[in-house]
């Protein structure tokens, strides 16, 4: 039986205690394992996001929920944890739904809201009846995530409320954040357009996307306007290269039978550990499941 959880009740928790719980994208085995033991040894809530890139990489939707399912066992973990979509399309969502996941984003912020809205509710309709957490995202996040490219748009406040109406468990919304590194002449987040989210939406969980390169400041200040919700990747993929590369200079495992990949991707491992510590200590999670 799967020990997954929608992450309504992290994210209630998150929102009323005034900290984030991070979302921390999965690609393989062993970033997997990396974002659980983290979590277990912080005491940490934590969202594992599965882009439909990284799910078809790493072997399809019901191979991640196995591995998952079978590390929450094997590896005692105890903390809530939840299995999310992240950036999904409308097809994918109703895919990782089937397939097991414990909550699904639907992106449809590239619709007109008309649209955006039609799909949003017929997914709330068939979450609601699974008992799993849905996101739903309006203005696009700049850069490219998994082939969706936005522009780092600032979302529609109103447009906020249509979404939210729908009875979602979270909102992304756009504030000018942006997926990968951001360049050097961003503006910054618009705490204005999230402030004016907020209003809209009232007691609703705000996400964060591009949680990569964010201050601490901004970090902190997103957090008191109502994000409970901060996701993270490129920061864990910068770790997990950097890592392995120097692994691989150094000629540590050169040996006449080849590469250990145990030995090849421990360093990249011990990495994202790092990584994902620091940041749930910066959202405030730790000791918080």
């Amino acid at each position: 039986m799967s020990k997954l959880v929608s992450a309504k009740a992290m994210l209630d928790k998150a929102l009323n205690g005034q900290y984030a719980v991070g979302q921390f994208n999965i690609n393989n085995l062993e970033w997997t394992k990396a974002v659980l033991l983290t979590a277990q040894e912080m005491n940490s809530p934590v969202i594992l996001g599965v882009s439909e890139g990284a799910g078809k990489y790493m072997g399809g939707y019901k191979t991640v929920v196995g591995m998952v399912n079978g590390m929450l066992e094997e590896l005692n973990i105890t903390v809530p944890v939840a299995l999310h979509l992240d950036h999904g399309s409308y097809d994918g969502a109703k895919a990782c739904i089937a397939a097991g996941f414990s909550s699904v984003m639907f992106d449809g912020s590239h619709y007109p809201i008309d649209e955006n809205v039609t799909k949003t509710r017929e997914l709330v309709s068939i979450c609601n009846d699974k008992g799993l957490s849905i996101e739903a995202e309006v203005g696009s996040i700049g850069g490219e995530e998994d082939g969706v490219v936005g522009k780092g748009e600032c979302a529609d406040p109103e447009e906020c409320k249509l979404i939210a109406d729908l009875g979602v468990t979270m909102l992304a919304a756009g504030i000018g954040n942006i997926h990968g590194k951001y360049p050097d002449d961003w503006a910054g987040l618009s705490f204005e357009t999230l402030e004016a989210v907020k209003s809209k939406v009232g007691e609703m969980p705000l996400v964060l996307h591009g949680g990569t390169g964010i201050s601490e400041e901004m970090i902190k200040k997103a957090i008191s306007l109502g994000v409970a919700k901060i996701n993270v990747n490129t920061e864990c993929q910068w770790a997990f290269q950097q890592a392995t590369r120097k692994y691989i200079e150094d000629g540590k495992d050169l040996k006449e039978k080849g590469f250990d990949p145990r030995k090849l991707l421990a360093p990249g491992f011990e990495a994202i550990k790092t990584a994902v510590k620091e940041k749930m200590q910066l959202f405030g999670s730790a000791d918080k499941a």
